[in-house]
């Protein structure tokens, strides 16, 4: 891995440390070079050349597909993690007294549509985190015979606990329950398989360590239960004769692609498909490797310095994220933006989130403004 190389993909690096991608994470020069062009091609040309767009929006399909291990036709776009997810709360045939079991300390855009089938006697049960972290026994201790659901993030927003997805997967698979991942804290950051991991729905907006645009991601929804999701909203798109416009045949297309209704964002798209071109050539074990170096680096920083480290540094439970306390948040928070350091400071922690450009200098810039700011 030519760290050298991959940090020229990213102008912010002149600019200020960015170790802020688990919220909205700067994008890189083929991303906005991506844009560019599309949007060059559109002004010059208009849609003379739009079979050959949405031939790149295959290739993208085909890409995201390839990152979590899926066939291409498993897998549709969406404007964001809440609509991937509402796609599978909406559209599964509940019977009142159902329920779905997820995490206390999950990311709204897995929570509330849960929480939103209240309406048809739908429960939705929290499992209690300790600590930040959510035991596996906690979510199998709140399953029992009406759970349709389980629904947890691959990496906890907040906290930065990596759930096991595997040994949930299994869980739900024996005992006939649907299991759905968030997984926009680690898409771009860890490797994800959902066949191995038995994973039935995923989704993930494209903005945090996929690096592009707000605003468009993937879904999957694995062939094996496609025909047990009905499609809550659908459109001109959702349909086998899509471009037989006016012959009204509604019959739904037999893949992923029944859940995109209507007209693409096709722009993001493509720029989606920049940013993962650049995450397969570095390859996602290669940056897991690199993140998990930094984070050591990083955290040795933080316990030197007598901090409490809010994140689970176990095995197996690390992210890119790594959260810890401080005695004034709101202080630090100002300080690290007055010198040009991007982070999170929120719920009472302060969240760290490099990517696998970032370096064991910035983290030296990063701990001189701490310092600075403790000791002021």
């Amino acid at each position: 891995m030519n760290l050298d190389k991959i940090r020229k993909e990213f102008p912010v690096v002149n600019s200020r440390v960015f170790f802020d991608h688990a919220k909205v994470a700067p994008v890189s020069r083929r991303v906005r070079e991506a844009v560019s062009a599309f949007a060059g091609d559109a002004a010059e040309f208009g849609t003379a050349h739009y079979a050959e767009w949405m031939r790149g929006v295959e290739d993208v399909r085909a890409s995201f597909a390839r990152l979590i291990n899926a066939d291409p036709g498993e897998v549709a776009f969406v404007k964001n993690t809440s609509e991937g997810i509402s796609i599978v709360a909406n559209g599964i045939d509940w019977c009142a007294g159902d329920n779905v079991v997820v995490p206390d300390i999950e990311f709204p855009a897995n929570v509330y549509p849960w929480m939103n089938l209240e309406q048809r006697g739908v429960e939705t049960r929290l499992a209690r985190s300790v600590d930040g972290r959510v035991p596996f026994e906690a979510i199998a201790g709140r399953v029992d015979g009406r759970t349709r659901v389980v629904s947890v993030s691959s990496v906890e927003a907040n906290s930065g606990f990596r759930n096991d997805l595997n040994r949930l997967g299994a869980l739900c698979r024996e005992r006939g329950i649907f299991f759905c991942v968030d997984a926009i804290q680690s898409l771009g950051a860890l490797p994800m398989d959902v066949k191995k991991d038995r994973i039935d729905f995923l989704a993930a907006d494209g903005h945090k360590w996929l690096m592009s645009f707000e605003g468009l991601g993937g879904f999957y929804i694995s062939s094996r239960v496609l025909e047990k999701i009905h499609p809550a909203v659908v459109g001109w798109d959702s349909v086998v004769n899509a471009t037989d416009y006016m012959n009204y045949d509604f019959t739904l297309r037999p893949d992923a692609r029944r859940f995109e209704e209507g007209s693409f964002n096709v722009m993001s798209i493509h720029a989606l498909g920049a940013a993962l071109s650049l995450l397969h050539e570095v390859g996602v074990e290669n940056i897991e490797a690199r993140l998990m170096q930094l984070g050591d680096y990083i955290l040795e920083g933080l316990r030197r310095r007598g901090l409490e480290i809010l994140s689970s540094t176990l095995p197996g439970e690390r992210s890119g994220i790594i959260s810890f306390a401080v005695a004034d948040p709101a202080k630090l928070a100002a300080v690290m933006e007055s010198n040009r350091v991007s982070l999170t400071v929120r719920d009472g922690l302060v969240r760290l989130s490099p990517h696998v450009y970032n370096t064991e200098a910035e983290a030296d810039r990063f701990f001189e403004v701490l310092d600075e700011s403790t000791n002021s």
